[in-house]
């Protein structure tokens, strides 16, 4: 039985990947085990894994889902400097979705539900309510 998730990015300065990362998720890490590494624990059981080392190549993106990406992209925008993130939809898709790189080439996507009651009802279940 599964019951937990980690993904890992690695960053090649560990001050400013942990830094950026902060940022992003607008809090401190949740698990700092030693240096070189930091957790945050993005939903129950969902855990993102920040090391110091050589980034993979082509890896990615890792997505968050989000409840308003032109918000989330405008923060990301004047908060980290990102410059390339585009939001992109087509009728036949649920969501609407976009791609930026953090400044180590690692992929960092969002998206947002179109029906906003499929979102809800995500968020709901996510946060263990139904």
């Amino acid at each position: 039985m599964i019951f937990e998730m980690t993904i890992q990015v690695r960053v090649t300065d560990m001050e400013k990947g942990q830094a950026w990362y902060k940022v992003l998720f607008k809090r401190e890490p949740d698990f700092v085990p030693h240096d070189g590494f930091a957790e945050w624990e993005i939903i129950p059981g969902c855990w993102l894994q920040v090391a110091e080392g050589n980034p993979i190549e082509g890896g990615g993106p890792l997505r968050f889902g989000v409840t308003d990406i032109e918000v989330e992209k405008g923060r990301l925008m004047e908060e980290l400097e990102i410059t390339d993130f585009e939001i992109y939809s087509r009728p036949e898709v649920p969501v609407k979705w976009g791609t930026c790189t953090d400044p180590w080439g690692n992929r960092i996507g969002f998206f947002e539900y179109v029906d906003k009651q499929e979102q809800n009802e995500r968020i709901r279940t996510v946060l263990g309510e139904q």
